[in-house]
């Protein structure tokens, strides 16, 4: 068969049901196959939006998630979805077409260096030469975007090995030389963790995105509940333990909330899962918990004392570890009912409980996100966009079940979630899907409004519409003396008109009655349901710690 042919199929058996992509001169042969293959295509109206889209509906299956693109710009287009995949650890497989092999390295029509580009912000990167390589590259990217922490694989595939044919072989199931899938818990540094913390007084959970992507939520809860510690999570990790349960802190960090940022400080024990020690999360690190002790769990090896040093390192998949970890403390620790520590914790939730701004205005960002989660069923999927619209989601709309919240974390991509939302939304049909969304965000990828309503994939994009790039703005008004450079984004577009140019509905609300209202019809409504949300221009999003400084140095 032609390379094309053994490249589908070869996605076929790795039960692959949607591409999403934009074609090419250099990706024809395996668009032409596509044709009679059983794969649904989504054609997206920017390489970008593909990529996001395999990201979200990644995160919202379980499942590594599949863009396609053709060689040179289409390619490169393809690279910031990869890089923010990269960072978030979301398992995609994207495939670009090449120039023929005979062309690589002459600056051919449309060529690009994809290895070389590609490498720096993926798992690996594949070239095959020959139609009989391309199976077993196929099953290895597969294995490898989907196994221990997860990351996109990027296959660059020539456009002669696409067309020429040969006698091919699929594999059942392959070896990567060097990779390592064992990831279970070293026995007696679970034992000796689990003796720290039954002697800690102080005892705080800090939970990143791989307790989200190694489904360890459960058992995060039963070690919380066993030794009473409050459970702080990264933006990548909110939704790992449900936001309204007792132990819940929320979010950690330069917008973190004032629970979590106040408690790490006071813990004699942090147990840090799945989670890298981000900038973003930790402030200062010198002056990060200086204090207690650090147990970290995570299954990648390099992020053991890459930013933080820690105590006791326990490389393990999260609920590996967790698992036993739960075991021996049950068998060496006697129930906590009550202690000085959970104590203090109820008290200082309700003291610094999160509450919407009494300023007199009736649609401020906290209280549209409160209401939105009043509206919402549980299981509601929420994408986010990136900059004020993210970090108000992230303190205000509480998460109550893993993989519900989606966005960017490490890359911080603005345009991110509209595309996400519609990835998500591929993946569960018959869940609601929300993004929320800022307009300097939403306009980056606004033309994905073209893809959900042509593919019939119907989600709802709330755009907290302030006219400003709203976190560049609140930064200059706090730290540039109000000095506004590039910021303001004018009265156009009309979004709602937006929306219905391009077949979609469009909303603009005065208040939050409106507003609830607005949700559930779009909830019912079988397109794209975009609600225009005007709101102030000089809000800002708080509490906030300056960059660079402790997460004690908070504003607000």
């Amino acid at each position: 068969m032609s390379g094309a042919k053994a490249l589908v199929e070869s996605l076929e058996r790795e039960k692959v049901e949607v591409i999403f992509g934009l074609p090419g001169g250099a990706i024809m042969p395996v668009y032409d196959v596509l044709l009679d293959s059983k794969l649904r295509h989504i054609l997206v109206r920017h390489e970008q939006s593909a990529a996001h889209m395999a990201d979200g509906y990644a995160r919202a299956s379980r499942k590594a998630g599949v863009c396609m693109a053709t060689s040179g710009p289409g390619a490169t287009n393809l690279i910031t979805g990869i890089a923010t995949a990269h960072l978030d650890s979301s398992p995609i497989v994207a495939i670009t077409g090449q120039v023929s092999t005979s062309q690589i390295g002459l600056d051919a029509f449309q060529e690009a260096d994809m290895i070389g580009i590609a490498s720096p912000v993926t798992k690996y990167s594949f070239q095959p030469r020959r139609v009989e390589d391309i199976p077993v590259t196929v099953k290895k990217a597969f294995h490898i975007a989907s196994t221990g922490r997860p990351g996109p694989v990027l296959i660059d595939l020539p456009k002669d090995v696409q067309m020429d044919s040969a006698e091919v072989e699929f594999p059942m199931k392959v070896e990567v030389r060097g990779y390592r899938t064992d990831y279970k818990p070293d026995p007696g540094k679970i034992g000796l963790a689990a003796d720290i913390l039954a002697d800690s007084e102080r005892p705080l959970i800090l939970a990143g995105g791989g307790v989200i992507l190694s489904n360890a939520s459960e058992e995060l809860q039963k070690v919380a509940e066993t030794i009473l510690a409050p459970v702080a999570t990264s933006l990548m990790g909110k939704g790992s333990i449900p936001e309204d349960h007792p132990l819940s802190i929320g979010i950690i960090g330069m917008h973190g909330s004032k629970e979590a940022n106040s408690l790490i400080y006071e813990a004699d024990t942090l147990l840090a899962v799945g989670c890298r020690f981000s900038d973003r999360t930790t402030g200062k690190l010198d002056e990060f918990c200086p204090t207690s002790k650090v147990i970290h769990i995570d299954i990648d090896p390099s992020e053991i004392g890459k930013n933080k040093c820690v105590d006791l390192a326990i490389i393990s998949d999260a609920k590996m570890a967790l698992e036993a970890l739960y075991r021996a403390l049950t068998k060496t620790l006697t129930e906590k009912k009550d202690t000085a520590w959970s104590r203090k914790l109820k008290e200082i939730k309700e003291t610094n409980a999160v509450k919407a701004e009494n300023s007199g205005r009736d649609l401020t960002p906290p209280k549209i996100l409160k209401e939105l989660r009043r509206v919402l069923p549980p299981e509601a999927i929420v994408t986010t966009e990136v900059g004020q619209n993210q970090m108000w989601a992230s303190l205000y709309f509480k998460v109550l079940k893993p993989r519900t919240f989606i966005t960017s974390g490490g890359f911080g991509c603005m345009g991110y979630g509209f595309p996400a939302s519609i990835g998500a939304k591929t993946a569960v049909p018959n869940v609601p899907v929300v993004d929320i969304a800022g307009d300097g965000s939403f306009m980056m990828t606004e033309n994905s409004l073209a893809t959900s309503v042509t593919e019939n994939i119907p989600v709802t994009v709330i755009i907290l519409n302030n006219r400003m790039l709203g976190m560049v703005a609140q930064w200059q008004r706090l730290f540039y003396n109000r000095r506004y450079s590039a910021v303001s984004l004018g009265d156009v577009p009309d979004f709602p008109k937006l929306a219905e140019a391009y077949g979609a509905e469009g909303l603009r609300i005065g208040s939050v009655e409106e507003f609830s209202r607005a949700v559930k019809e779009s909830l019912k409504s079988e397109v794209t349901t975009v609600i225009d949300v005007p709101i102030d221009s000089e809000e800002n999003v708080l509490p906030m710690v300056p960059a660079g400084y402790s997460l004690k140095d908070v504003i607000g």
